[in-house]
């Protein structure tokens, strides 16, 4: 039987999250991506928008590289299985398989916000929504 833990990512920032669903009584983990901070220079409007999503969520809290973060977490909880939502980001994907070389990873797809074939930059949030927005406001 598994022992699961639930990574949460940025992604993914909501009580209805599939894994959370799917597994609520595993302890779940958010690591601040200190990299992606300095690589994306996130705002401090947009670090405390996602502080404030967090505290509406049973995560622990951590920073760092976040695959070794997750490792460690798992070990601590005797996990045998890290659990977590899709994403598009292609920073997931590198994350995701760093954690597969030591543990299984089982992912669960969300339902899209809304349907859309073209491409989106998903470097900044005004990107996506200019987008987003002209499919969900009427």
């Amino acid at each position: 039987m598994n022992k699961p833990i639930v990574w949460v990512h940025g992604d993914c920032l909501s009580p209805d999250n599939p894994a959370l669903q799917e597994y609520p009584q595993a302890p779940a983990i958010w690591v601040w991506d200190e990299e992606l901070i300095a690589e994306s220079q996130l705002s401090l409007k947009r670090i405390t928008f996602i502080y404030e999503c967090l505290l509406e969520l049973p995560v622990i809290i951590r920073r760092g590289n976040v695959a070794q973060e997750i490792l460690a977490f798992a070990q601590e909880q005797n996990a045998d299985l890290v659990v977590t939502s899709t994403s598009p980001s292609p920073r997931f994907n590198h994350i995701s398989d760093q954690i597969e070389k030591h543990l299984p990873l089982e992912l669960w797809e969300t339902d899209p916000f809304f349907e859309y074939d073209g491409y989106i930059d998903l470097k900044r949030f005004s990107r996506y929504w200019k987008i987003a927005e002209k499919h969900l406001l009427p």
